[in-house]
């Protein structure tokens, strides 16, 4: 794998070639996870035309902004999947670890998105709506929908490890690094947001992160995103000071949790994120 390939500027190339081939790399990954992220980015056009002409709020924030933000993150992660298990042989992408890894990414993705919009589209809360035992279970069920969908990642990590392709050393380190760090670090916030409701108040335009109280999806956030993140500095540092890459790579690695640990612990002292 050329690292060059992340689409990362060049003297002789520019952006444009880079993005293409990149784009060309993702075409020859796994076509179900493709499709399914640009069936995500597809329906944020009828959400955003909700957004557009629907003034319902829940807890001050317009209904359909909260499902805009799960199709886009979950487009997202199918995505980096799918990008990621490109450097996979065809074999163990057609074999059964990975097939199910892919279903399971859109069972559980599909699932979380389709309900938080039906939620939306009702006018009602998706999180922490337990007042009746229909929503108790459906809450229950995305609580274990979003756990295994985070799980997917370091499962992908195991199986880069086995079977992946030659890569350079930091951009190996990076990107099974950031799989797992997903997990760990977003997981591990989201088990705690599912006691912890955000405070309310105003909020970060469309993240709606609290201004006024401690809020974990701020943590929840860094730690989802460490598998773009990580591998992303790993292959400008590989385009830009290669000998420093790979501790290039550790060095990031530790500022992200450094970073994740900070806005938690502010998080859970209840203070907002402006008072860091």
């Amino acid at each position: 794998m050329n690292p060059s390939t992340l689409a990362l500027p060049s003297a002789s190339g520019g952006w444009r070639p880079r993005i293409a081939e990149a784009l060309h790399a993702l075409g020859r990954s796994d076509r179900r996870l493709i499709v399914f992220a640009l069936v995500m980015l597809a329906v944020m056009l009828p959400a955003a035309l909700g957004l557009a002409f629907d003034d319902r709020l829940l807890r001050g924030v317009n209904v359909w902004i909260k499902p805009m933000k799960f199709m886009l993150s979950v487009a997202l992660l199918a995505l980096t999947t799918a990008w990621f298990a490109r450097h996979l042989p065809a074999a163990v992408r057609r074999g059964r670890a990975f097939t199910a890894l892919a279903w399971t990414l859109i069972a559980t993705g599909g699932f979380e998105v389709g309900y938080i919009t039906l939620q939306a589209a009702l006018g009602q809360a998706s999180h922490y709506n337990v007042g009746s035992v229909y929503h108790g279970v459906m809450y229950t069920l995305m609580g274990a929908g979003a756990l295994a969908l985070t799980a997917t990642q370091p499962w992908l990590a195991w199986l880069l490890w086995r079977h992946g392709e030659p890569l350079p050393r930091a951009y190996r380190h990076a990107v099974l690094l950031g799989l797992v760090l997903t997990f760990v670090l977003g997981a591990g916030v989201g088990m705690l947001l599912g006691d912890r409701q955000p405070a309310g108040g105003p909020g970060l335009p469309l993240l709606g992160w609290s201004m006024v109280g401690g809020d974990l999806r701020v943590a929840h956030f860094v730690g989802i995103h460490a598998e773009q993140v990580l591998p992303l500095l790993a292959a400008a540092l590989l385009a830009w000071r290669p000998r420093l890459a790979l501790a290039g790579v550790w060095a990031g690695t530790a500022a992200w949790t450094a970073l994740w640990a900070v806005v938690l612990v502010q998080a859970l002292q209840g203070r907002p994120l402006l008072a860091l």
